[in-house]
């Protein structure tokens, strides 16, 4: 059974998640940071307490937040973790919109991952009326 946990990411738990999955290594402080900042994070545990996969949610909680470090170990991927993990947060995120007016909730994904995505009604972008998502690393 897996059970997701509020709020309760050690940053141990978040460098080793991101680790699994070939991610950017970053300092124990930015690990701290990051954590402490978002507004919201949700950890998968197997019966034994084992980490299988985390998301946050950052933002300002009123106009627009990003789901950001949905991450599944590869052993767990497949098994619906990642679904439930993103359940939760888009739930959280309903949660805290303010009744009556709109919040949009972004994301980047990891390039052959938007079907997952599009399965929980998030929409790809560029669009007739929306142009790409951007980045730039500092």
């Amino acid at each position: 059974m897996i059970t997701l946990v509020e709020n309760a990411i050690s940053i141990d738990e978040y460098l080793y998640l991101r680790e699994q999955v070939g991610w950017a290594q970053l300092s124990d402080r930015q690990a701290q940071l990051a954590l402490e900042n978002c507004l919201y994070n949700i950890k998968a545990v197997d019966d034994n307490g084992y980490i299988l996969g985390m998301g946050r949610i950052v933002g300002d909680g009123a106009v627009i937040c990003y789901i950001q470090d949905l991450v599944v170990i590869p052993e767990a991927q497949g098994k619906g973790v990642g679904s439930l993990i993103i359940d939760a947060l888009i739930d959280y995120a309903k949660a805290i919109k303010e009744e009556g007016t709109t919040m949009m909730l972004c994301l980047m994904c990891a390039k052959g991952r938007e079907p997952f995505y599009e399965k929980h009604k998030f929409i790809s972008r560029p669009t007739d009326s929306l142009g790409p998502g951007m980045i730039q690393y500092l």
